[in-house]
């Protein structure tokens, strides 16, 4: 079992998190249950995932679990780039959590290969 808070990656996924959280707070009331809820769904599941995967026994389950976090990361992208284009995020904040979930799935991506590599 590990820790997933040691996760530099886990630390990020937060981080996009919190920023999501932020940056939906102020969408319009019609999409609080809409694409500003399954915003926070999608951030959410990614770092709970690496929790979730440090929490199981083997090195196969933690990899499964890399690899939905990394689905979930790549939803984001889409759901950040449709409320900016709706008029919901202003650029800079897209730019900003657009640049977060990248390197997120970036890191995401080195740890799904040196997990294969290790296996």
């Amino acid at each position: 079992m590990k820790d997933f808070r040691q996760l530099k990656v886990w630390l990020k996924a937060h981080e996009l998190t919190l920023s999501v959280y932020r940056a939906t707070r102020h969408f319009p009331a019609e999409e609080r249950f809409a694409l500003a809820d399954q915003m926070r769904r999608s951030s959410v599941s990614v770092p709970s995932n690496l929790a979730e995967g440090c929490g199981r026994g083997s090195d196969k389950d933690f990899a499964r679990f890399v690899h939905i976090a990394a689905g979930s990361v790549s939803e984001l992208e889409y759901q950040c780039l449709l409320a900016y284009e709706l008029g919901y995020l202003q650029k800079p904040e897209h730019q900003q959590l657009d640049d977060q979930a990248i390197e997120v799935k970036k890191m995401l991506h080195s740890l799904i290969q040196r997990l294969k590599q290790e296996s």
